[in-house]
């Protein structure tokens, strides 16, 4: 049995610092500046280099032997939020959500409100429409749970929509749902939000170790974080072209008929893009196995990360998905630091191993006598007409007629 790995403490509680920083910043797609200006504040610290694309997802390279960046590890950054879609006659704001996820786990959340001024933002609450059993009786369990049936109620003097003009409300502007994490004695973290920055702790995390170490991987790697995942296109851009692997770590779906773990790293056979790199998943698989890190597969019908993005856009690489355990997502979600250490060692464990095919995979092209379709065999198939019997050659082919013909109408 494998020696289980571990975390050194130091690391550990540093992560958890980070990730409470990261979870009290705001960050929903589309307005992350703030966020990303806290994790180049920390690269900068840890004397890690990395630039910003003109949209402002991060790139940082980690050290490494080869030439080129052969190595991505992609987390991202934004959140599920709001969006002001009407200043209400009454003084409160209709939303639409940016990202996928029901009102019914935005109902009740407090938010903060940010305006075109960027020194000022207001505080509120997404209420339902009808939101006191005082005033609708059982009324307020029959509303429907949707986004047409709640609003934000602000804390300020408000009762009509000029009252909100005059604040400098405006259509379009954002609406953070407050993180508010606890770290529980059993060493849950319990907050919106964990998704991804999570995810962002972990990777931070592997950078100060490789930075303060002074680590020289086997391959060269970037260390990338995204800005719009939440709406689908967070690794389309930004991306060195010379990647071969690409390992995107989010969250893990813990639900009743899924097999994602608490207390573990999760390894996602497919997600709604598809199946991920076959190569690529076995070995992380093996990697977890020979480690001694607690993990699991899975495979996520209604979920698609980072590495799906990068791959529509053209990136081509192996690509694979890491999931630390998240209960609740896109809600009030929980997750368990025992998942975080797990997911960080594996991360770890997989930077410094050569790639997946050593030689196939540092070209983004080779020839057919060098692919190497021998490691991933598939039983052959026969040809094996039911009129035929137990025969396997499909006998004497027809002499067919001659195309196009010499008489009739397609002449």
């Amino acid at each position: 049995m494998a020696e289980t790995a571990a975390m050194p403490e130091a690391e550990r509680k540093w992560m958890i610092d980070t990730l409470l920083s990261l979870l009290q910043t705001p960050s929903p797609s589309g307005r992350t500046d703030a966020v990303m200006q806290l994790i180049g504040d920390i690269l900068n610290d840890l004397g890690v280099p990395f630039t910003l694309t003109r949209r402002g997802a991060l790139t940082a390279e980690l050290p490494g032997e080869s030439p080129t960046i052969d190595r991505a590890l992609v987390v991202h950054a934004d959140t599920i939020g709001c969006m002001v879609r009407n200043l209400k006659d009454n003084g409160r704001l209709e939303l639409v959500p940016v990202g996928t996820f029901s009102a019914r786990f935005a109902a009740g959340a407090r938010v903060r409100i940010f305006s075109d001024d960027p020194d000022e933002f207001f505080t509120g609450t997404i209420m339902p429409l009808k939101a006191s059993g005082h005033a609708y009786g059982d009324e307020i369990d029959t509303q429907p749970t949707d986004w047409d049936h709640v609003e934000v109620r602000v804390d300020r003097n408000v009762s009509t929509r000029a009252d909100l003009e005059r604040l400098g409300l405006n259509v379009g502007d954002f609406v953070a749902l407050i993180a508010s994490p606890e770290l529980t004695e059993d060493g849950f973290v319990v907050s919106r939000h964990l998704d991804g920055k999570a995810g962002v702790a972990v990777a931070l995390a592997l950078a100060k170790t490789i930075a303060e170490q002074k680590i020289v991987l086997p391959h060269r790697a970037t260390l990338m974080v995204t800005i719009t995942e939440e709406v689908g296109h967070g690794a389309s851009h930004g991306l060195p072209p010379d990647v071969a692997e690409l390992v995107s770590v989010d969250n893990a779906v813990c639900a009743p008929g899924q097999h994602s773990i608490e207390h573990g790293v999760t390894i996602p056979m497919a997600d709604l893009h598809g199946p991920f790199d076959y190569h690529l998943t076995r070995k992380l698989c093996r990697l977890a196995e020979g480690q001694g890190i607690p993990f699991a597969r899975d495979v996520f019908r209604y979920y698609r990360s980072d590495a799906a993005a990068a791959i529509e856009a053209g990136a081509g690489t192996r690509a694979a998905l890491l999931g630390f355990g998240l209960d609740g997502s896109h809600g009030w979600e929980r997750t368990h630091l025992d998942s975080l250490e797990a997911t960080y060692l594996l991360l770890n464990a997989w930077l410094q191993t050569p790639l997946t095919f050593e030689a196939w995979d540092s070209s983004p092209t080779g020839a057919l006598r060098d692919f190497p379709s021998s490691k991933q065999p598939a039983p052959s198939e026969q040809w094996v007409p039911l009129s035929r019997g137990h025969f396997t050659e499909p006998g004497d082919a027809s002499p067919g007629t001659h195309w196009p013909p010499s008489e009739g109408p397609q002449s």
